[in-house]
């Protein structure tokens, strides 16, 4: 066929990021902004204000919106997230949106069910599926762990291939602002597989201080995270991450950053180096 007068298709100008103040949607957020796209932050604090639990508002959201950013909290895992995603994705399909790019977990079959409803939603669609973050060490629910100098969680020596955000972001970016990455399912982690004894002896390394690893009982974790008042949606999640995810189904690595971006991924060790020169986990 003769695609010399094919008109080509509108590049991407304005797009939603969904958890846009969370630990990937903020890096997004600042990575389509450095290209010059236009980011709506989709959060309950944004202006529109975006809430999973109040489907009538997502319309002021998708208003004029090429692409969206998918992210749901607090896990795909979660019961309802399976419809809350097929009606995200009907009315953003609705409203014109030509792209869509989720941000999965690996080895979650709930995860795994929102994925098919992008992938059948009749637009651009690609995935990226990730598991632990390091990021959770510094920015989330592990952080004052490392402070503490004891990781405390219920799991054994199985292994993990942490990923960086920041990779993590980077490839959203390429996938919600540039050709090519339309169909992809990136699963992406980091260059190494991980136990969190390892963790803990390579952030000993990066901040200088004692950080051990310690296994504690599943059920006493649990009661803890109950006790410290986290959210019930933060300890159901923490409960079914470490109950049914951590069994080591995860433990081999995969090349979607690489396909993505072309590079290697961030090392847990660079992370670090990189979180103490900014002046986290300090004292």
């Amino acid at each position: 066929m003769n695609t010399s007068h094919t008109k080509p298709r509108a590049s991407i100008e304005h797009v939603l990021v969904l958890g846009g103040t969370g630990k990937t949607g903020r890096r997004i957020a600042t990575g389509l902004g450095a290209k010059g796209i236009s980011v709506r932050v989709g959060s309950r604090g944004a202006t529109p204000p975006f809430d999973w639990n109040n489907e009538v508002g997502w319309d002021a959201c998708l208003e004029g919106v090429d692409a969206a950013y998918i992210s749901y909290a607090p896990d795909l895992a979660m019961p309802g997230a399976t419809d809350a995603i097929r009606a995200f994705v009907n009315r953003a399909t609705r409203s014109g949106v030509r792209r869509l790019v989720l941000l999965s977990g690996r080895g979650e079959p709930e995860a795994q069910a929102c994925e098919r409803i992008v992938q059948e939603s009749g637009v651009e669609w690609t995935v990226v599926r990730a598991s632990w973050f390091f990021q959770n060490f510094s920015e989330g629910a592990f952080t004052d762990m490392v402070l503490a100098g004891q990781i405390t969680l219920p799991v054994n020596d199985v292994q993990e291939p942490f990923v960086d955000a920041d990779d993590i972001a980077e490839v959203a970016v390429a996938a919600l602002s540039e050709p090519g990455h339309a169909g992809e399912v990136y699963e992406v982690t980091g260059p190494r597989l991980m136990t969190f004894t390892d963790v803990a002896a390579d952030l000993s390394k990066a901040t200088g201080r004692s950080i051990e690893f310690v296994e504690v009982p599943h059920d006493a974790f649990i009661d803890a995270a109950k006790e410290s008042g986290a959210p019930g949606d933060v300890i159901w999640m923490l409960d079914y991450l470490f109950a049914t995810v951590l069994d080591g189904r995860n433990a081999y690595l995969t090349d979607g950053v690489q396909r993505a971006l072309g590079r290697e991924p961030c090392d847990l060790v660079d992370y670090a180096r990189g979180v103490v020169s900014a002046g986290g986990w300090a004292s």
